[in-house]
């Protein structure tokens, strides 16, 4: 049994950490900078990330490698830095969460769409197994395939981190809710749908990313709850839906109203609760009180 489930047989729930990007905006990253390039020019701000949300409370604590796959780096011309550029995401944020805490080692879709023949699905599992590889060559515990949208591309990803790795998977999809209600991703898939998907790829455990802020997810997790009673739920959810200010993008949730949410969310069924766009350490503070309080 992995890091993760043994401790959520003793604890229950556990808490996540909050937004990378948020927080290596702050730091200085530039638009149109490679996020992932900071693993090796600004490697003291990257630990420093993780430590934040370490020193908030958080039982884990994510890698800075989202875009870190051969697709995306290819933009930056670092195609052949993927396995320097993870392993040292998951080196650095292993020295921040020291060995009591739990490494997720992140991985994101690759922009490729399968059905338009933009990539083949040997192409797609060879990138996300050279990515997982590195992700637990530097430490990860379980690497999160998150923000998906294609069914077929998050099975791809959560198949080669399953069988290239001893780590636990973990694979989160982005719903939004539509006109009649329900939550879909962009490609149309509800959550219910991804449930058995992911199972049989060898999930460990699943759940909902982006997309809504903390109170849109109960009704995710009861969905995924009415078709699996057992499998862990995570939740990593964005501080509200953006809104878009003076120049600016703004998560208007504030720490407080994310944490109110949290015994309902518990109630649905999740296991697992941390944040997405827009949190900060105060917002997993906040949560990881709410959960001390339940637990």
């Amino acid at each position: 049994m992995g890091k993760i489930l043994e401790k959520l047989k003793i604890l229950k729930v556990l808490a996540s950490d909050g937004a990378w990007g948020t927080l290596l905006h702050a730091k200085g990253l530039k638009p149109g900078e490679c996020p992932e390039s900071w693993n090796i020019d600004h490697p003291a701000e990257i630990m420093d990330i993780a430590a934040q949300y370490i020193n908030a409370g958080a039982d884990m604590t994510e890698t800075n490698s989202f875009g870190g796959n051969l697709f995306k780096l290819s933009h930056y011309g670092l195609e052949k830095k993927v396995t320097e550029i993870n392993r040292r995401a998951a080196e650095l944020s292993r020295n921040a969460a020291g060995t009591e805490k739990i490494v997720l080692g992140s991985v994101g879709p690759t922009g490729k769409i399968l059905m338009m023949g933009e990539v083949s699905e040997k192409e797609l599992y060879e990138a996300f197994k050279e990515q997982s590889i590195a992700l637990a060559s530097g430490g990860s515990d379980a690497i999160v395939v998150e923000t998906m949208s294609d069914l077929d591309e998050a099975r791809i990803a959560v198949r080669a981190a399953h069988e290239n790795t001893s780590c636990e998977v973990i694979c989160t999809m982005t719903f939004e809710k539509i006109l009649t209600g329900e939550y879909r991703t962009m490609m149309g898939v509800s959550p219910a749908e991804m449930v058995p998907v992911m199972k049989e790829a060898g999930a460990d455990i699943i759940g909902a990313n982006c997309g809504n802020g903390i109170e849109g997810m109960i009704d995710i997790v009861r969905e995924i709850r009415a078709v699996d009673r057992d499998i862990p739920v995570l939740v990593h959810a964005n501080a509200g839906r953006p809104r878009y200010e003076d120049g600016k993008t703004v998560f208007p949730e504030s720490p407080e109203e994310m944490a109110s949410f949290v015994p309902s969310l518990i109630s649905a069924g999740a296991n697992i609760i941390g944040g997405c766009c827009g949190t900060t350490p105060e917002h997993i503070r906040l949560i990881c009180e709410a959960l001390k309080m339940l637990r």
